[in-house]
């Protein structure tokens, strides 16, 4: 914003809150599906897997970095997304006058 204007800091707000957003997304889902895959195994509907099964140790290990990517990562980047527009909207006074 200062070295490039305000129509670098206007690119930059779309650009972050398109991939905040979408990233925001992929990360719950994701961690989600990792999280009910494992539930899934041990539920035995998995024919041939069970607890203990390689496929299992997979899961438990895709519910392990999917409970970050649903609990916390995720909803960090809604976070991240209205943070960037705070700050830029604070800024826009000192942009505009450069």
């Amino acid at each position: 914003g200062f070295f490039l204007g305000p129509a670098a800091l206007a690119g930059m707000l779309m650009g972050a809150l398109l991939i905040g957003v979408i990233l925001a997304l992929l990360m719950s889902n994701a961690g989600g599906a990792w999280d009910n895959a494992k539930k899934f195994i041990e539920r035995g509907l998995v024919s041939g897997e069970k607890k203990g099964s390689d496929a299992h140790a997979a899961a438990v290990i895709g519910d392990t970095v999917g409970d970050p990517f649903k609990d916390t990562t995720g909803p960090a980047m809604n976070i991240l997304v209205k943070l960037l527009s705070i700050v830029s909207l604070v800024m826009v006074p000192y942009v505009a006058g450069s």
